[in-house]
C-alpha cells in the first residue's frame, strides 16, 4: 500500500495587518519530497505520526509538498496558488498511490476563499477523483465547513489544547486510510455548526475538559470513529466561523447524528462557563508578588503569536518595569531592529533603544528603555515540549537583555513561547524567578504547567484579546454568541 503526504497550514488571522506571503511560510519551511520525511521523522507532530504509523504498518509513503506559517494576516492570492500548484503537482507526479493523508488546519483564508481547506480538496479531487481515499488532519481551532466534510473520505482533529495528541491523530488518519482501502471501512461524519464564539480555552480544564469526556464516552461506542468537539477560530472577519461537534461512524449515519447532537446540545448549556475575564497586566502581577510560590507564569493571551499577534506588544513587559519587579523574566518580544543594535554594541555594552511596539499602537506603545546587554545567541533550539517534541526551532539572532529587576528576551522571529528553551538558551534557569513573562494562550501550558507553582493568564488590548466587543465583524452573515442576538430557531437546530 502506498500512501501521499503533505501539508499546508495556516491559521488566518483576518484583523492583523500582516499579509502572509510566500516568505512567511518559507521561513518555516517550503519542502518537497525526502526533506519531508527527514525533517518530520520522529517530530511529535501530524507528519511525523503520520510517517511513524507507516512505518509500523508497512506502507510506503510518498511525500509530496509540505508548508507551514506562523498565524499572521490574510493569505496573498499568490501565495495561495504557489502553494497550491506545488501539493497539487506533487499530486499529479505521483504514480500508483492509494490514498491521501494531508495534514492541514482548517481556519485558512486568503485574498480569493474564505475556506482554504475546502477550496484546496475540490481542487485534488479534480487529480485524485473520489475513488481514492482523502483522510485530513484539522488542528482543534478548525472551523469546519460543510465543504471540507463533503470533499475529505476522513477528517480527524486535535482532542487536546495545548495540541500535544497532534501525533496521536498523524497516526490515527493512516490507520484509517488503511481500514478505507484494505477492509472496505466507510466512514460517515455528522457536521454541527453552533452559533457560538468562544475565547482560547485549554482543555486541562473545565469546562472544555468537561466536553471532550462527553466525546470520549461516545467515542466508547464501537459504531463511532472519532467525536471531536472543534473550538474555532474566532479572530477571523469571515462569513461563518465558530464552534463545530463533528462526529464520524463505521458507516452508521443515526449514531454520529445523535453523538454530534448531543456534545453540540452540551456546549451550549454550557457556553457561560468559557467567558471568564482576565486580570489586566497590572493587577496580574500584584496577584504573582501576593503569591507564596515561585516560578508564576503570565501569559500575555491578548498578544499571541501563536493566534496571529505580532509579538511586539508592550502592555506586559512595560507594566513589569513600571512595577519595578525584581526578579523577573520575560521570554520573549519581537523586535529585529533591538536585536541589531545589540549584536553592533556586543556583550557588556549599555545601549539605549525603543523595544517594540513598532507593528501598530493596538498592542501598545514602543518602551524607551536603557538596558544592558548580557547574552547573543543565534535563536537555535530543539523543541522539549510534549507538542511538537523534537522539532528544530530557529527564532533567529536573539539578545538577552537586562533592565532593573527584568530579563528581556528579544528576538528576530515571531512565535510563542511553548517551553524554556529559549529561556536555558539565554542562560536564564525559570525556576530561579519569581515571575516569568510569556506571549501564548493556552500552548505554553505543555511545556511550563509542569514547572510552574501557578500561572495567571493576562489580558490588554490585542489582536488575540478575550473580548470579542473589540473587533469589528463586518462579513459575519449569521448570528453568533456572544458577537449578536441568537435566534430561538439556531439553538433548536441544536437542542433538536
Amino acid at each position: 500500500m502506498r500512501i501521499l503526504i503533505g501539508q499546508i497550514a495556516h491559521e488566518t488571522n483576518t484583523f492583523s495587518n500582516v499579509k502572509t506571503d510566500k516568505k512567511a511560510f518559507s521561513l518555516w519551511g517550503w519542502d518537497t519530497g525526502e526533506t519531508i520525511t527527514t525533517k518530520h521523522h520522529s517530530v511529535r507532530n501530524y507528519l511525523g505520526g503520520m510517517i511513524a504509523q507507516a512505518e509500523e504498518l508497512g506502507i510506503e509513503i510518498i511525500p509530496t509538498f509540505a508548508t507551514f506559517a506562523y498565524p499572521s494576516g490574510v493569505i496573498t492570492k499568490e501565495t495561495y496558488e504557489a502553494l497550491k500548484l506545488e501539493l497539487l503537482n506533487g499530486i499529479q507526479n505521483a504514480k500508483d498511490y492509494d490514498a491521501i493523508c494531508l495534514a492541514l488546519h482548517g481556519a485558512g483564508v486568503t485574498e480569493t476563499t474564505e475556506d482554504l481547506e475546502g477550496d484546496l480538496l475540490k481542487e485534488i479531487r479534480k487529480i485524485a477523483g473520489y475513488e481514492v481515499p482523502v483522510v485530513i488532519t484539522l488542528d482543534l481551532h478548525a472551523n469546519v465547513t460543510q465543504t471540507m466534510v463533503s470533499e475529505a473520505d476522513a477528517i480527524l482533529g486535535n482532542h487536546l489544547y495545548p495540541h500535544t495528541d497532534s501525533y496521536e491523530i498523524g497516526i490515527e488518519a493512516v490507520n484509517v486510510a488503511q481500514k478505507i482501502v484494505e477492509n472496505g471501512l466507510k466512514p460517515t461524519m455528522h457536521l454541527i455548526k453552533l452559533p457560538l464564539a468562544i475565547p482560547t480555552s485549554t482543555t486541562n480544564l473545565s469546562p472544555a475538559k468537561d466536553v471532550n469526556d462527553r466525546c470520549f464516552e461516545w467515542e466508547k461506542n464501537s459504531r463511532l470513529i472519532d467525536c471531536t468537539f472543534y473550538h474555532g477560530f474566532p479572530y477571523t472577519n469571515i462569513s461563518d466561523f465558530g464552534v463545530s461537534v463533528l462526529a464520524t461512524s463505521l458507516n452508521d449515519p443515526e449514531i454520529a447524528r445523535d453523538a454530534a447532537q448531543d456534545v453540540a446540545s452540551y456546549i451550549w448549556e454550557q457556553k457561560e462557563a468559557f467567558f471568564i475575564k482576565q486580570p489586566s497586566p497590572k493587577e496580574a502581577i500584584a496577584q504573582a508578588l501576593q503569591h507564596h510560590g515561585h516560578p508564576v507564569v503570565l501569559n500575555e493571551t491578548s498578544d499571541n503569536p501563536g493566534g496571529g499577534t505580532p509579538g511586539d506588544g508592550t502592555y506586559l513587559l512595560r507594566a513589569l518595569i513600571e512595577e519595578k519587579v525584581e526578579k523577573a523574566c520575560f521570554g520573549f518580544i519581537y523586535d529585529p531592529e533591538v536585536v541589531d543594535i545589540a549584536f553592533r554594541a556586543g556583550v557588556g555594552a549599555n545601549i539605549e533603544v525603543v523595544l517594540g511596539g513598532k507593528t501598530d499602537q493596538l498592542h501598545g506603545e514602543p518602551i524607551p528603555l536603557i538596558a544592558y546587554v548580557k547574552c547573543l545567541t543565534d535563536g537555535n533550539f530543539i523543541q522539549s515540549s510534549p507538542m511538537g517534541k523534537g522539532g528544530q526551532v530557529n527564532l533567529g539572532r536573539s539578545v538577552r537583555l537586562q533592565s532593573g529587576g527584568v530579563d528581556i528576551i528579544v528576538c528576530s522571529v515571531r512565535s510563542q513561547t511553548l517551553d524554556e528553551q529559549i529561556f536555558l538558551l539565554h542562560g536564564i534557569d525559570v525556576s530561579a524567578y519569581k515571575i516569568v513573562a510569556l506571549k501564548s494562550s493556552q500552548h505554553f501550558r505543555a511545556g511550563f504547567e509542569p514547572i510552574s507553582s501557578k500561572i495567571i493568564t493576562v489580558d490588554s488590548p490585542g489582536l488575540t484579546t478575550l473580548d470579542f466587543t473589540a473587533f469589528q465583524y463586518t462579513n459575519l452573515r449569521k448570528n453568533i454568541y456572544p458577537i449578536t442576538e441568537v435566534s430561538q430557531e439556531s439553538i433548536r437546530v441544536i437542542t433538536g
